[in-house]
């Protein structure tokens, strides 16, 4: 076994077969019994369920009947058309299905090796960051000798009833899965990053350029072997469930199984000029009820269209569940969708390769302020900063950054009455250059990105941010709310990702013989103006150097500009208060770099917080001579040493 696979319960699949086959008995879980506390946590079956194993239901079971497909799947009584939808989405994907059903062969039935055969079946599942193998036997619920949940639509395949018992089994029963999210399956069954978005909002049915910028993203993420499904939200005029006069159905999730731009064949006159249609095709987890407005299954439009076309999409005129759309048709009926990126991090890929970074983390109450880690959302000035803070640096000029953040899944507490997610999000800032301390004070510091707050599982941000550090603040809305919590974070160069614990430096023996920081002194650099002419083109190349006791920190080089803006953020913890902080302007040469002036602060407690210009002057004190220019600085210091 795979060291970073977990296994549930402590259950060793291998171990318990064995035992099984020796004693010649089919494997019973006494950790998910046959009974009705493995169905229900509150609600009561209408009839009495019975657990049949799949030889009592059919012939000759199998796991899969030639392969594994979208088409395999119909959802039950449970009203988990979400676990389905994903579900469908999964057999897209062999690379992905064979993690979730590990060693499927081996799994498989036998029938000239019966003996061989206990009952019992593993499958694996993205928890909370570690791969998690569930094992489950192989009685399932029925009624009147039909599976009552997840089936096939080929009576002796189980592979789709026994994915859905596990999950059950991770969730706490089958009625835990009732009212769901289709991304939060998948992001179970894969890993991916989960992104929702709401189309009604972003108005992707009425805005072209948007709905062509989601059309290309999805179809890149679909290439790349992301997930995609999508819904119909319900309104308060209209009930779940409740089919719209386009023969879609309300609060239901559907699969996206394929999205394509189709040619158009040549010598058609067709009311519009385009050459390619942008297309999508979805499926229905019931497996019937379908669109039936444009170029659905049986409509004019699909006879316009070549057979070779036709059958390069896999065209079929069965009420099957599957159906095609235009793009603009989905945008305009379809109210969200929920997008799983696969993340590439392969460095062996043709496509882009991302670095990333997995924080856990958990927001923890704590009278103590300094020690208090659930402090609410931005709203709340005095506690925000007494949550988890997250560093970390954007080495490229510009980078895209991709923001994760998932709270622990909480259907296992639906039992106790607290099944809901928690409306969750999060804060970045954009640091000090070398800030290795919490943030106590927001002063110099911009705040560069908000997540959507939402009560859904994960909250997803893509944001370029330019070069620098920052930091991220993962927060619950409301203060006072404890749930642990994993942080992703995916960018182009190592970003380097921690957590930032201490408040301060701390005390060591060191500090007695080398002295110890009596001040914390922030300076923000926002810009020079009127410096010298350096070159023929009458332009300077000028970068800041800032200095602190034996601390050197550097700007970036601005270029062909005698007035530059930088807002480059320091700070210092200071032994020596009396040494003052100097703020030197440099123009980058080739060969040797070139003093342009200096400005010299003294940065105690009592000098002015607001933002000053001063003049440049030469080398020496503060009254060295003047020099062309001037420096625009913000100062805060503080002999609190968290107070900043």
């Amino acid at each position: 076994m795979s060291p970073s696979v977990q296994l549930f319960r402590d259950q060793k699949y291998h171990e318990l077969k064995g035992q099984c086959i020796q004693q010649r008995q089919l494997f019973e879980d006494s950790e998910f019994p046959a009974s009705d506390e493995s169905l229900f946590y509150q609600s009561a079956p209408p009839r009495k369920v019975e657990w049949k194993r799949p030889k009592d239901l059919c012939e000759d079971p199998r796991l899969f009947v030639n392969g594994i497909s979208s088409h395999d799947l119909h959802q039950g009584t449970l009203g988990n058309c979400w676990f389905v939808a994903a579900c469908s989405c999964l057999a897209l994907r062999k690379t992905l299905w064979q993690q979730v059903i590990p060693d499927f062969n081996e799994q498989e039935w036998d029938p000239k090796n019966p003996e061989k055969y206990a009952g019992i079946f593993r499958f694996r599942f993205w928890c909370f960051g570690e791969w998690t193998e569930v094992v489950v036997d192989d009685l399932l619920p029925t009624m009147d000798g039909k599976l009552i949940y997840c089936h096939s639509n080929v009576k002796n395949e189980f592979w789709s009833a026994l994915l859905e018992k596990a999950y059950a089994k991770l969730a706490g029963s089958y009625e835990a899965l009732d009212g769901g999210s289709a991304a939060d399956a998948i992001v179970d069954f894969t890993g991916a990053v989960a992104e929702s978005v709401d189309l009604v909002q972003g108005k992707y049915g009425e805005i072209i350029s948007e709905q062509m910028k989601l059309f290309e993203d999805l179809l890149k993420v679909h290439k790349r072997g992301g997930l995609i499904s999508c819904y119909i939200a319900a309104s308060s005029g209209s009930a779940n469930e409740a089919e719209t006069e386009m023969g879609l159905i309300v609060g239901h999730a559907y699969a996206v199984t394929a999205i394509r731009k189709l040619r158009l064949g040549e010598g058609l006159i067709f009311s519009f000029k385009a050459e390619k249609l942008f297309m999508i095709r979805l499926r229905n987890p019931w497996g019937k009820r379908e669109w039936n407005g444009p170029w659905s299954d049986s409509s004019e439009e699909w006879k316009k269209v070549s057979d070779s076309e036709r059958k390069s999409l896999g065209l079929t005129l069965e009420n099957d569940g599957e159906f095609w759309m235009t793009f603009e048709d989905w945008c305009k009926n379809f109210t969200d969708v929920d997008i799983c990126r696969i993340v590439n991090t392969s460095y062996f890929s043709i496509h882009k390769t991302w670095e990333k970074k997995m924080m856990h983390g958990a927001w923890a109450k704590n009278s103590e302020p300094l020690l208090n880690r659930s402090g609410g959302c931005f709203d709340n000035k005095e506690t925000f900063l007494q949550n988890p803070q997250y560093v970390f640096d954007v080495k490229k000029t510009e980078d895209k950054v991709l923001v994760s953040l998932q709270q622990e899944d909480r259907r296992k507490y639906k039992k106790e009455g607290k099944g809901d997610s928690i409306p969750i999000g999060f804060e970045i800032f954009k640091v000090e250059d070398n800030r290795c301390y919490r943030l106590h004070k927001l002063t110099v510091q911009e705040r560069v990105a908000t997540s959507l707050y939402i009560n859904t599982r994960t909250v997803f941000l893509k944001r370029i941010l330019k070069q620098g550090r920052y930091v991220l603040i993962p927060t619950t809305y409301h203060p006072g709310i404890t749930t642990k919590f994993i942080l992703r974070l995916f960018t182009d160069v190592p970003s380097k990702l921690r957590e930032l614990k201490a408040d301060k430096p701390k005390m060591t023996c060191w500090s007695l013989l080398c002295g110890y920081p009596r001040r914390v002194t922030q300076v923000k650099i926002h810009s020079v103006e009127g410096l010298q002419k350096q070159d023929r083109s009458g332009g300077a190349d000028p970068y800041v150097l800032i200095k602190c006791e034996k601390q050197n920190l550097r700007s970036s080089v601005q270029h062909d500009t005698t007035s530059a803006i930088f807002n480059t953020q320091v700070i210092f913890y200071r032994k020596n208060i009396d040494s003052p902080i100097i703020v030197q302007v440099w123009n980058s040469n080739v060969l040797c770099d070139q003093f342009l002036g200096q400005a010299v602060l003294a940065a105690s407690p009592s000098d002015p917080r607001e933002e000053q210009t001063l003049q440049l002057r030469g080398r020496g004190s503060r009254e060295a001579a003047e020099v062309p220019g001037h420096i625009t600085v913000k100062v805060f210091s503080s002999d609190d040493l968290v107070e900043l």
